[in-house]
């Protein structure tokens, strides 16, 4: 990510930034137990993502709690909104997300995992059209970002496993077959397997950051190369907005997918993983 945003014009942003990723940097040392060399310094953590991420957790909060405060009124939740308002933005981007789940993993399902997969949407899709902000960087550049939303979904799709199959979600790993010569191929489709499934979160951060970092840079180059600044070529912003939308829907698609697999009965082979 970019050191410099529209947030550097802040007075003491950028020392304030640099102190607190010192300080998160010295308190990350001493948690790993690391010892500093003498005359060594620690690189300072990314704190702007943070501030970023504040920012966009924050226009997602508000835009949740003003879509509530006009569903929670009964007399006007009845006859929908005219114009694209919060409510209708939330409603539209909630049925979709819902709507795809109930097709995937039917409505049941759908309902229990709504919230996780509803606020990866959110956040997710926010963060990056805040890239396309003039002196803004999307969030989701960030490798570390990413792959902490990766991790929550590989855990969840582990325990869910668990809850659904208990140790036969595991030693499926070694067995996929479920027959008893498929043992003997344990060995071989033991790491197989795991490399796969720790695969997934890798994955899934890799992908969003560097098309992310690409969609950025390439509104960057086109804003260098116009007359008047902040004013992007129109359609750059509608190329930037398709990405902005698609790797947000890549993101929560395949989280969908591993869930899915987790949920389904042993009988029907989680070794159809590979081609998802």
């Amino acid at each position: 990510m970019s050191d410099k945003t529209i947030l550097s014009l802040i007075p003491g942003f950028d020392e304030a930034m640099k102190s607190a990723g010192e300080s998160l940097a010295h308190i990350n040392a001493q948690i790993m137990g690391k010892e500093l060399a003498a005359g060594e310094h620690l690189h300072p953590l990314n704190t702007q993502t943070m501030v970023l991420l504040a920012i966009v957790i924050g226009f997602v909060l508000t835009m949740t709690f003003l879509a509530r405060s006009k569903i929670t009124e009964t007399d006007k939740a009845i006859v929908p909104d005219e114009t694209l308002t919060p409510r209708t933005f939330v409603e539209l981007l909630f049925d979709t997300v819902f709507g795809l789940m109930s097709d995937m993993m039917g409505r049941d399902n759908a309902r229990r995992f709504f919230p996780l997969i509803a606020t990866c949407a959110m956040v997710i899709l926010f963060s990056n059209l805040l890239g396309l902000m003039p002196g803004m960087a999307p969030p989701t550049d960030n490798l570390n970002l990413n792959a902490a939303m990766a991790s929550v979904i590989f855990i969840a799709t582990h325990v869910v496993g668990f809850r659904t199959s208990g140790i036969a979600h595991f030693s499926h790993m070694a067995n996929p077959t479920g027959e008893w010569w498929g043992w003997f191929l344990a060995p071989l489709m033991l790491p197989i397997e795991m490399i796969g499934h720790v695969v997934r979160p890798v994955s899934l951060s890799l992908r969003l950051m560097c098309n992310m970092i690409g969609d950025h840079q390439v509104l960057a180059i086109f804003l260098g190369l116009i007359a008047i600044p902040l004013i992007y070529p129109m359609p750059i912003m509608i190329l930037g907005f398709v990405v902005c939308v698609v790797q947000t829907a890549v993101f929560c698609l395949l989280s969908m997918v591993y869930i899915n697999l987790a949920l389904e009965d042993l009988s029907h082979g989680h070794g159809e993983e590979g081609h998802h």
